[in-house]
């Protein structure tokens, strides 16, 4: 399996909408095929960051996730309302463990 997690930082007072619009991408990602999870998160110590945490069958099922449609819609809202451009998530093996 296939295990990202990232954090984009929103521009100040966007951090609410740009988590709305990650909440949307987890919607869709039910009809990604792959998906085992998709967690949107923020921290009250942090009013600028949002956190993803995404688990795959594996990295090409992933890739395969920016043609569902209408996530390149849900990209194209979400790139105005961040403070830098995304950086790359941290990318891991998952081994096993509870839940998986």
């Amino acid at each position: 399996m296939y295990l990202l997690q990232g954090k984009l930082l929103a521009k100040e007072g966007e951090r609410e909408q740009l988590a709305a619009i990650l909440l949307q991408a987890a919607a869709l990602m039910e009809q990604a095929e792959g998906c085992r999870l998709y967690a949107v998160a923020t921290q009250a110590a942090d009013p600028y960051g949002v956190h993803i945490t995404e688990l795959w069958k594996d990295q090409s099922a992933h890739d395969a996730s920016l043609n569902v449609a209408g996530v390149r819609e849900l990209i194209m809202q979400a790139m105005p309302l961040l403070a830098e451009p995304p950086q790359k998530g941290q990318e891991y093996t998952v081994l096993g463990g509870l839940g998986i």
